[in-house]
């Protein structure tokens, strides 16, 4: 379901929404797998401008990104994310929602992913309540509907699969100390994932 690091960071005058996608996909990419040089390159390279909570995240991670090298990043990422029995971070919302893996939270995102017809390509490994999988989720249901149906099925999914969980997720990735790389990622996704919430609360 996840397509890694094929991120698109600016498209000029294609507005709000397409911002939003593309931030999604982002943190998807960035969540899935460690990114490639290429990637951090490109993220160094991105403009900084704005104010704002969303904007200085984006800033630091961009600061971040002029000086990560791909190995390190890599060797962060399996510390961090997959090492040896249990993770030190987890990025599975069932296990914030439940205290466990694969229990309840996920058999019911995999209903709604049904209902939207939505299945787990063969070739990816992680369960569906992947942080990378929902925000893989996130951006397609912004690519994929339309203005007034699109936002309400956006802000029913966020709030089902995601609102409770992720901010706890990104404070457990802030707060570890061998998140460096990773740090401003979890910031600006925390910013992100708060500027969302405020913006469903309003429809």
């Amino acid at each position: 379901m996840t397509t890694v690091q094929n991120v698109r960071l600016e498209r000029p005058d294609q507005g709000e929404e397409a911002a939003r996608a593309d931030l999604y996909g982002l943190l998807a990419d960035l969540f899935y797998a460690p990114p490639s040089q290429a990637l951090i390159d490109q993220i160094a390279a991105s403009a900084t401008e704005g104010e704002g909570s969303l904007q200085q995240a984006w800033a630091e991670l961009v600061d971040a990104c002029t000086k990560a090298r791909h190995e390190a990043v890599r060797e962060e990422y399996e510390a961090l994310f997959i090492g040896v029995g249990k993770p030190e971070v987890i990025l599975y919302g069932s296990y914030y929602l439940s205290g466990f893996m694969m229990e309840k939270p996920l058999a019911e995102l995999r209903t709604d992913l049904a209902r939207l017809g939505i299945e787990r390509a063969e070739e990816v490994s992680e369960s569906e309540d992947h942080i990378a999988t929902l925000c893989a989720v996130m951006r397609y249901l912004i690519e994929s509907g339309d203005e007034s149906d699109g936002l309400a099925q956006q802000q029913s999914f966020f709030a089902a699969h995601m609102r409770k969980w992720v901010g706890d997720c990104c404070e457990a990735i802030e707060a570890h100390p061998q998140a460096l790389f990773y740090r401003p990622v979890a910031r600006l996704a925390r910013a992100f994932f708060e500027v969302e919430g405020l913006a469903f609360d309003m429809l």
